[in-house]
């Protein structure tokens, strides 16, 4: 004997049935079946939403029943022809007639009991079995309709009754006839011993199919529904999980306790005491191999098997005081939500018995709280305890496995990966099997927190790291030319999945949550998207809620930088060239770097100082493995090491030299930001910060090289006229240089706790003397290093380079998530 349950999407259908139907014929060819049917997709809860609106004396009920009859009608006018119609249609009536004779009764006295609410809630599988049997019978003579209420039954606890199994299990030995090739049969109903109508509780047509497969030793139960078995995780939530093809029985119970919908949690009991396996198939996808749920997983090397959430929960919290050592408290409170009817999902009690909280569903919150402080209202009064605490809009993530037995460090890697994507956990316990860990976190925080641990559990090789950018000049396009270039090979050498998910120019911004097209112009991207608002950009990128994301910041401007310390309080790690929000006061500078800290996040701005040198990595190493920082001599301008490298005072005047470090994109687009020595002073500053030191731009002295007259001028136009003005200044420092053999260099020097910036003369034999081109140099004295300083050295300045650090602390990051 077989039994197939077919579920509300695969019945939902004139068109589903017939696929339903040669799923069953094809099965009916090697041995008798028996079809448990649910109802049509939606039919029960607007069976259940008639009869509310009727017992409050409203009278939509009627249009709604209305729409009920219709669908039944017009599937079995579609499905059947011939004599076959009107007879199943007279049965349809009839039925149809019952129910809104119930539904008339309960709008009259406008009220409903649990009682009659079973009866009209499995109306949906009657008329299912109904339209389906006599479809089958219309080829197959030999189908027969069962009524489970002549077999399976139970307890008068109406709603959700429980199953007498022996009395059962006896009826269905005596009811169900051999002589039938295809029996179908509604699910979800059954009987008490008066022959009233219970009901198995929502998804009670599992139950049903389970409980025939169990009595009639059926060598496989299965499930057909509308996806292809168990998956790793909630697909809605998680667009890379997958079908899980073996998993246990403990670990699909597991699963189907904590929201996985494909199976009704009390279904596997029957047909687990009889090791009877369970197949989940795909009623659309009949190919698809499915999920097995057998006495073992086969697959035992997989350490999870998956991952599940309850979503709309809330934290009742219980503490105070006068709980500690007094016996029977966590009995009381038990007792009480039980006798409520309030089901406890997950508990946690301090050790020190001060605490107790229990995770219950949210829209049992007011009865629940009513319930436990009218029985506590002594110890309330008397501040025993503290008032109940309530939490709402919060969720269950159950991470399952068989194999985490004993398996070190599992829980410490979920807690891990949650805390590093920002995700708090309110309340977590784990069962002394080891088969689940279950934490309870906002609900607004699902589907980050699925997919971060799914993509560490289940896709380890396979890291998606979400950016989101701001700025497209010449920075801006040379990241993303170099993240266009390296993306393919980052994703099959590295298994980092970078994908930009959010970019914005200083007009528009446009969003794609799995990725924008790298290979399309940026440009046509923006052209008809979002206007840009800085707080509207961050907005959107803290509503998608995506894990290990990370805001780049190619921009200059200190509208932008003001906002980072709200982006790392979001657990989104920044990247930037921008040198502002360092530089600010220092307890600005401190209060990022702890905000970073205390979120997780990562605050890395590399390309500060030396665009894609790795000054201030060198500098951070050194300073956590214990050295002290002594003396610090640097060239830290490339544009300005550029101009003095090619000014000679012969061939070209200053100011066409200035030009030109302008033209090639040495400068900012006004040159005196560079000439002013001010970009320097910020960036010795920010690697006495990095070292250590509380230092303001004010302790830096900077001696200017270039007339107050010059630097005053109105306009930049206007600047290269007077820096013309004054080429004679410029030929006397480059002829005074040479006539001591000397070369100049703008250098920013730290000794004896002091600070400065300015041109010098350097001698030959000195490691800043052989600086060419736009290069820059660091030289780092420390107590490791007191005689031979540590010197960092390479190209300072150009779009390329300071894309290149930019792309090196992206990566950075992408290797700590």
């Amino acid at each position: 004997m077989q039994v197939l349950k077919f579920g509300g999407t695969s019945v939902g259908t004139p068109e589903n049935i017939q696929i339903v139907k040669e799923i069953v014929f094809e099965k009916a060819q090697k041995d008798q079946v028996i079809v448990v049917v649910s109802a049509f997709r939606g039919i029960t809860s607007k069976l259940i939403d008639c009869g509310k609106l009727a017992a409050s004396g409203n009278s939509d009920y009627e249009q709604l029943l209305t729409e009920i009859k219709n669908q039944h009608l017009q599937t079995a006018k579609k499905l059947l022809s011939g004599d076959a119609q009107p007879a199943l249609n007279t049965s349809l009536k009839s039925l149809l007639n019952e129910l809104e004779d119930i539904l008339r009764g309960v709008f009259l006295i406008k009220e409903v009991s649990v009682q009659t609410m079973d009866r009209i809630s499995c109306f949906g599988e009657v008329l299912s079995a109904e339209i389906i049997s006599t479809y089958f019978r219309q080829s197959e003579k030999s189908t027969f309709l069962l009524n489970p209420k002549d077999f399976i039954k139970t307890d008068s606890l109406f709603g959700r009754a429980n199953v007498n199994f022996n009395l059962t299990n006896q009826l269905i030995a005596e009811n169900i006839s051999n002589s039938f090739k295809i029996s179908v049969c509604p699910g979800f109903l059954a009987a008490n011993a008066s022959g009233r109508t219970t009901t198995l509780g929502r998804g009670g047509s599992d139950y049903t199919a389970a409980i025939l497969a169990a009595a009639l030793d059926a060598p496989e139960l299965e499930i057909w529904t509308d996806v292809s078995g168990m998956m790793t995780a909630n697909p809605s939530y998680v667009k890379n999980a997958y079908t899980i093809e073996e998993i246990g029985y403990d670990e699909a119970m597991e699963l189907t306790h904590f929201g996985a919908k494909v199976l009704y949690p009390p279904s596997i009991q029957p047909v687990l005491k009889k090791g009877i396996p369970i197949l989940i198939k795909n009623t659309l996808k009949k190919e698809d191999k499915g999920t097995r749920i057998a006495e073992k997983s086969v697959s035992n090397e997989q350490m999870i098997s998956g991952l599940s959430c309850i979503e709309d929960i809330a934290l009742l919290n219980l503490n105070g005081s006068g709980m500690v050592g007094i016996p029977y408290f966590s009995h009381r409170l038990f007792e009480t939500l039980s006798d409520a009817k309030v089901s406890v999902i997950l508990i946690t009690q301090a050790s020190s018995e001060h605490s107790i909280c229990v995770a219950i569903s949210q829209e049992d919150v007011e009865v629940a709280k009513a319930a436990v402080e009218e029985h506590f209202q002594h110890e309330l009064s008397q501040q025993l305890i503290n008032p109940l605490e309530v939490e709402k809009d919060l969720s269950i993530v159950a991470l399952v496995g068989a194999n985490m037995k004993n398996q070190i460090g599992t829980s410490g890697k979920m807690l891990s990966i949650l805390g590093s994507n920002g995700v708090n956990i309110k309340a977590i316990a784990q069962g002394s099997s080891e088969k689940n860990i279950s934490v309870v976190i906002e609900k607004k925080q699902i589907k980050k927190s699925l997919n971060a641990l799914h993509e560490s559990f289940f896709l380890s090789d396979n890291k998606r790291v979400n950016l989101f950018i701001a700025g497209t000049g010449n920075v801006g396009k040379a990241l993303l030319q170099q993240l266009k270039k390296q993306q393919t090979f980052l994703n099959e050498k590295h298994h980092i999945d970078l994908r930009i998910t959010g970019i914005a120019n200083s007009k528009r911004m446009y969003f794609d949550e799995e990725g924008l097209d790298i290979n399309k112009p940026m440009d046509k991207l923006l052209s008809s998207e979002k206007t840009m608002h800085i707080d509207s950009f961050i907005d959107e990128m803290v509503s998608m809620n995506l894990r290990n994301s990370i805001f780049i910041d190619n921009t200059a401007h200190k509208v932008i930088a003001n906002t980072y310390q709200k982006i790392l309080a979001n657990t989104i790690s920044v990247v930037t060239p921008n040198k502002i929000a360092c530089t600010g006061p220092f307890t600005q500078y401190k209060k990022l770097k702890n905000t970073a800290l205390r979120f997780k996040s990562n605050f890395l701005f590399e390309t500060n100082v030396g665009a894609g040198l790795p000054i201030i990595n060198t500098l951070n190493d050194l300073i956590k493995s214990g050295d002290e920082i002594l003396e610090i001599e640097a060239v830290l301008s490339g544009s300005l090491n550029f101009i003095f490298n090619n000014y000679d005072g012969q061939s070209k005047s200053f100011a066409e030299i200035i030009a030109q470090a302008k033209e090639e994109g040495y400068t900012e687009p006004d040159p005196r930001l560079d000439l002013s020595g001010s970009d320097v002073m910020r960036k010795i500053l920010i690697l006495l910060r990095e070292s250590g030191l509380e230092t303001e731009m004010d302790d830096i002295e900077s001696v200017p090289f270039i007339p107050k007259e010059c630097m005053d001028a109105p306009s930049v136009d206007d600047f290269f006229k007077l820096v013309s003005k004054h080429e004679a200044h410029f030929k006397q420092m480059i002829n005074e240089a040479k006539a001591a053999g000397k070369k100049l260099k703008y250098v920013a020097r730290f000794k004896d706790g002091k600070a400065q910036t300015g041109l010098q003369q350097i001698a030959p034999g000195t490691p800043l003397y052989n600086l060419e081109g736009k290069d820059n140099i660091v030289l780092f004295t420390t107590k490791r290093y007191p005689d031979q300083p540590l010197v960092v050295k390479g190209a300072g300045a150009g779009a390329e380079v300071t894309a290149s650090g930019i792309f090196g602390d992206i990566m950075r990051i992408a290797n700590t998530f």
